[in-house]
């Protein structure tokens, strides 16, 4: 079975085509971006090795899919023969509000449900939708399947979910905990423990996904009992350009004195906040490495913050599971950043993590255990997948 697997944001389309007649085998990926704007763009990869880029007016994106269609059934790049070889498509989804626990197949109702949670999720459900909508008029007969970032998180207990509120808001208007990143975390957690050879039912884990949007995730006995994004994805870490935890007063104290409206403060916290704030140089981690070495103390400082709210969300989790058996690093910082790595893991032999600081500075990008061999708690650094959690969806359902 065919399966493509689609991404869409509010101005690009990240896409990945799998074979699942066993297990997954990659065929092609891609990236369609610029749509909407001028000189829209489309880079696009097939298991051979070949690579194909072009520069093309991408206003919406049914042509965007359009193009991505026709690239793979192209002689000379493609891999299917006809787009009828596709047998189901997975997209994406970032929120699923409270409707959704699960992964689902596409129909009308559910359409009009991920339509409701588009308020909580304005930047993402809207450009999630247009890439079914436009997958369902370019081939209307084959099945599409919703995943869901925030599904694995519907686990968490009332009293880890709700924030202190007047809870006619949560009754009304749903304002909660969420959590994001969900597939991610799922897949690494489920991963790491066969990779100790462990079952996940027995485990204490706290994973760590790591890159330009961040977040920690306690997983007990297989199920996420608490995450450290809340109701949109600015809560929690120190992140590229979000704020993460931080005081309302502090918000509000800058709003007044700034005399900013609503949007503004949001395009605050959301995009001119975090790594880059305090920096004031770059939200890349590996930029804020390079800076810190050549003496920047804005950018050591940034690096300090970040590595220092993990390891915090790490003991926070770790008392509300009552106990540790694993950490789980991954994401673009969580998979390549040795020194974050460090920063976060050489301060806790008390909890029984003895971490090789050698091995750690060795692995980049694959899969490894970064403790030492008598270590109590285990140290994993796991590639994700989101894509492969998306499609082992879509065929389970599909089927």
């Amino acid at each position: 079975m065919k399966i493509l697997v689609l991404n869409c944001g509010s101005s690009s389309i990240k896409y990945q085509l799998l074979d699942m007649k066993n297990e997954a085998f990659l065929l092609a990926k891609g990236l369609v971006e610029r749509i909407g704007i001028s000189d829209g763009e489309i880079s696009h990869k097939n298991h051979n090795g070949t690579i194909y880029k072009a520069t093309d007016d991408i206003p919406n994106h049914t042509i965007g899919i359009n193009l991505v269609l026709e690239i793979l059934v192209d002689t000379e790049h493609g891999v299917l023969n006809d787009v009828n070889e596709i047998k189901a498509v997975g997209h994406r989804v970032v929120h699923g509000g409270e409707e959704f626990t699960k992964s689902i197949l596409i129909n009308d109702e559910v359409m009009n449900q991920i339509k409701e949670c588009s308020d909580l999720a304005p930047l993402h459900n809207p450009a999630n939708i247009m890439g079914i909508e436009a997958m369902k008029s370019i081939i209307p007969n084959v099945p599409q399947v919703a995943v869901f970032d925030t599904s694995f998180h519907t686990t968490m207990p009332n009293y880890a979910y709700l924030y202190g509120v007047p809870y006619q808001y949560y009754n009304k208007y749903k304002v909660r905990r969420y959590g994001f990143h969900g597939t991610s975390h799922k897949y690494v957690v489920n991963e790491a423990s066969k990779f100790i050879n462990r079952d996940i039912k027995d485990l204490k884990i706290v994973s760590c996904h790591l890159g330009n949007g961040a977040s920690i995730t306690a997983v007990k006995n297989g199920k996420s009992i608490d995450t450290s994004m809340g109701m949109t994805p600015v809560e929690g870490l120190l992140m590229g350009t979000r704020c993460g935890d931080i005081g309302l007063g502090a918000v509000l104290y800058i709003m007044e004195k700034e005399g900013f409206s609503y949007k503004e403060a949001n395009n605050m916290v959301n995009k001119r906040c975090g790594l880059l704030g305090v920096s004031g140089i770059s939200p890349d981690m590996r930029d804020l490495q390079n800076a810190a070495k050549e003496g920047h103390e804005r950018a050591k400082i940034a690096l300090d913050m970040f590595a220092y709210r993990v390891e915090k969300y790490i003991g926070a989790y770790t008392f509300a599971m009552g106990g540790l058996d694993m950490i789980v690093f991954t994401g673009g910082i969580g998979e390549n950043a040795t020194i974050i790595r460090h920063k976060i893991c050489e301060h806790m032999s008390f909890i029984g993590l003895d971490f090789d600081k050698e091995k750690n500075k060795q692995i980049q990008g694959k899969a490894a255990e970064i403790n030492k061999p008598n270590s109590k708690i285990k140290c994993i650094v796991m590639p994700t997948n989101e894509e492969l959690v998306i499609a082992r969806d879509t065929k389970e359902i599909v089927k």
